[in-house]
């Protein structure tokens, strides 16, 4: 997103979306590398490329279970005038000391298993009779029930042609092509080529370790009985959730109480399982908000274990809504980054997704093109014109349809609507210095799914 003017209330500063991001990922730097196995690696981005040492297949090979023949010896071959081979023996998949085919011979042959020499193709057992001397079979016959089918005559019923049903040395990839280049991300399919050429474990940056957790007395665990003046702590859920879709390792730790000794005391705790901390609530001005209070002063700490070493968080005012109060900065002797979030739902998400997951996606060492959300530009489908306070950044829930090019409104503008943001699949932006967007107005959508 595009910086934006600075406002100045007084004295006091007010920080635009693209400041406080800019200032954000200029703190938070990619994990140092390390050596995994490749299961442990999934999820994580490479950080060397991969050369193939070995090519993939790395010798021809069937893909069909058949026979292994001469193109010449079937030649004109059809049902009504067979070619009648002789079946040397079986070739299975990692069978060593190959047979060889001859003129008028033929191998039985399983799928996966090497071409033997003198065999150009492969027939499969559905053209064959299968050596039963009757007509075309549907498969072959376990070797253990049938070992007499490795031998015998076999008749064939139609040609093929050279190196049909063949499997080339190489076709996959050849030794010394590139596999996969520094800056993937593993998944499944990387996984299967890293194995397939005989990698055991690899070079990445690890998943970041992501700490969520909520503050206020009024919250309770879901699956709990509510009383008077007590809610459910959805925001830990969603935020640890919102982590892991980002690429992190998330733990969420419960709602800690309105108490500023408790808060620094849990976030101790948690340093030493943390590359990065995320907070919600207790970031605006009430005097129950103890994040601000525990965490504003911890850069004077002569403390040199704790948090306080090393520290400075800074709590700050945003030129958007929802999300105005925002607390971003490093604690603890590793300095490692926190970002406090404001505790309405919507806020804390719309904050998660506007720079925390910038920040996750940024440990990780993608990219800049893919540690932002895509964007594109949407007709914007509404009843009636939405309208933006004036030198904010507004964020709305909306659905997206890409294949019409419009985005639809899903409920208010409230930072508490956590329903409508159950149904949104993209944040609709209005600018600054937009105060009223009309329906079919062009507005610039952030894609959620």
């Amino acid at each position: 997103m595009s910086s934006t003017t600075t406002h100045v209330t007084g004295q006091e500063h007010v920080w635009s979306v693209a400041e406080h991001l800019e200032d954000i990922l200029a703190t938070v730097r990619p994990l140092e590398p390390i050596e995994l196995q490749l299961l442990d690696a999934q999820g994580c981005v490479l950080v060397e490329d991969i050369s193939v040492p070995v090519s993939l297949p790395p010798f021809d090979n069937s893909s069909m279970d058949g026979y292994a023949v001469r193109a010449a010896d079937v030649a004109g071959a059809s049902e009504d005038f067979p070619a009648v081979l002789m079946v040397v023996g079986d070739v299975a998949a990692g069978q060593a000391g190959l047979l060889h085919v001859g003129p008028g011979q033929a191998a039985r042959i399983m799928t996966g298993a090497p071409l033997p020499p003198g065999a150009e193709a492969v027939v499969p057992v559905e053209w064959t009779d299968g050596g039963l001397g009757e007509g075309p079979v549907s498969g072959m016959r376990a070797h253990s029930a049938a070992p007499e089918g490795a031998s015998g005559e076999v008749r064939v019923h139609r040609p093929a042609e050279a190196r049909a049903h063949v499997r080339a040395k190489g076709s996959d990839v050849r030794a010394g092509d590139r596999a996969l280049e520094a800056g993937t991300v593993l998944g499944p399919p990387q996984i299967a080529l890293l194995a397939a050429i005989g990698r055991g474990t690899v070079r990445v940056r690890p998943r970041p370790r992501v700490v969520v957790m909520s503050t206020g007395s009024e919250l309770i665990q879901p699956g709990e009985e509510l009383a008077e003046g007590q809610i459910y702590d959805s925001n830990s859920f969603a935020l640890t959730a919102a982590a892991r879709d980002a690429g992190a390792i998330s733990y969420r730790v419960g709602a800690v109480a309105d108490d500023a000794e408790t808060l620094r005391s849990t976030i101790e705790d948690q340093l030493i399982r943390a590359d990065l901390i995320v907070t919600t609530g207790g970031v605006s001005v009430g005097a129950y908000d103890v994040v601000k209070e525990a965490l504003t002063s911890v850069g004077d700490s002569e403390d040199e274990t704790g948090i306080g070493a090393g520290s400075g968080v800074e709590f700050r005012k945003l030129a958007m809504q929802p999300g105005k109060p925002q607390g971003f900065g490093t604690i603890g002797p590793e300095h490692t980054p926190l970002l406090a979030l404001p505790g309405n739902p919507v806020s804390s998400y719309v904050s998660f997704e506007l720079f925390v997951r910038p920040a996750v996606r940024t440990l990780m060492g993608l990219p800049a093109a893919d540690v932002h959300r895509p964007s594109a530009r949407a007709v914007l489908k509404s009843a009636k014109a939405l309208s933006s306070p004036a030198g904010r950044r507004q964020f709305l829930r909306g659905t997206y349809d890409a294949e019409a090019g419009t985005v639809t409104p899903v409920g208010g503008a409230g930072s508490h609507l956590v329903a409508a943001l159950a149904h949104a699949d993209a944040l609709i932006v209005l600018p600054e210095k937009t105060t009223s967007a009309e329906p079919g107005a062009e507005v610039d959508v952030v894609l959620l799914g």
